[in-house]
């Protein structure tokens, strides 16, 4: 497969379906050249789904995987130039670090000088130098998933891919590698799509979100964007942590409001009562029940409350919700 490099990627109305249901339904994306792209949402979405389509791993049941405006189709795994970093390193437990990455450039037949020289890069790249000698046993959790990165990364693919590669890593660590991880992936020629169900990872780590549920898209843009302006009531509650508060306050439609959006006031629409609280810190998040359900509130660590709060917020921070269906409705609710 030839073509220069920087090319966009693009999805169109794929679908891939086993046994009689559609593990992905008619997805359409695109991922322009250098833009990471995480896609998103609970377990058995479609996401790593969608990564075997692209990759070529699983024929699609109909639509069309196209880089540079080539059809991917008729060409396998190889041939597509793809490379793919997964949550297990599968590193070769009896070689060095320097023989893992080797291995793969000896496979294709790289010569031994061009081998050495994209060796040292990579390894300089990574910050492996020091580690080329050792077998996967003796690094940490962090270093390993950099051996597997440069791995991907000598294939010099034309795609980047990663499957929840650091969901093996402890939440510290995780932390620690994904500024790491987007200074090596993000701004390079290769789209990149990254797939995570952990969204602080997935607004850490990409230019735009794309949430799945049930193999179908439900929105795609800015983290910023998802979580202002939800499409539904599945894109509301499943990003942002607390979770947003959904009450059934009028027939026919459902309120949502985010936790950090609410706040004490002495005539506040809402009366509550509190349950419990959780310092965390620099905030505290507090439990309540209300005569429209449970409710939380995001505030400041001292916050001292009354016996019987009563609760605010601004109108511009409503966002309503067909109880039924979970459609975003747009204009104001009651005038409270």
């Amino acid at each position: 497969m030839s073509g220069a490099a920087g090319a966009g990627l693009e999805l169109r109305q794929l679908c891939r379906e086993v046994g009689g249901r559609r593990l992905v339904d008619r997805l359409d994306l695109t991922v322009a050249p250098g833009e990471c792209l995480a896609l998103l949402g609970p377990s058995g979405c479609g996401k790593s789904t969608t990564l075997r389509l692209v990759a070529g791993l699983d024929p699609a049941s109909a639509g069309q995987v196209l880089l540079d405006g080539q059809d991917l189709g008729p060409l396998s795994p190889g041939e597509r130039q793809v490379a793919m970093v997964f949550q297990s390193y599968a590193l070769y437990p009896h070689l060095s670090v320097e023989g893992n990455l080797a291995l793969g450039l000896k496979v294709r037949g790289v010569a031994a000088a061009e081998r050495q020289r994209r060796l040292r890069a990579v390894l300089a790249l990574l910050q492996l130098e020091e580690l080329r000698q050792r077998r996967p046993a003796q690094l940490s959790g962090g270093q390993r998933q950099r051996v597997a990165l440069a791995r991907a990364l000598l294939r010099q693919p034309r795609i980047m891919l990663l499957d929840e590669p650091m969901s093996n890593l402890d939440a510290q660590l995780r932390e620690e590698l994904r500024p790491e991880l987007r200074r090596l992936l993000c701004g390079r020629e290769q789209p990149v799509i990254y797939v995570t169900h952990d969204q602080q990872e997935a607004v850490g780590m990409a230019d735009r979100l794309a949430l799945l549920d049930g193999g179908r898209l439900q929105q795609v843009g800015s983290p910023r964007e998802l979580y202002a302006d939800p499409a539904n009531r599945f894109v509301a509650s499943f990003l942002g942590r607390p979770a947003i508060n959904l009450l059934a306050i009028a027939p026919g439609r459902l309120l949502g409001l985010r936790p950090e959006h609410l706040h004490l006031a002495v005539d506040g629409p809402l009366a509550a009562r509190l349950l419990r609280r959780e310092w965390w810190g620099h905030q505290q998040l507090l439990w309540l029940d209300s005569r429209w359900g449970p409710v939380r509130v995001l505030c400041g660590p001292e916050l001292p409350l009354p016996a019987e709060p009563r609760l605010g917020w601004r109108r511009q921070h409503e966002l309503w919700f067909d109880p039924l269906s979970g459609a975003r409705l747009h204009g104001q609710g009651p005038v409270w």
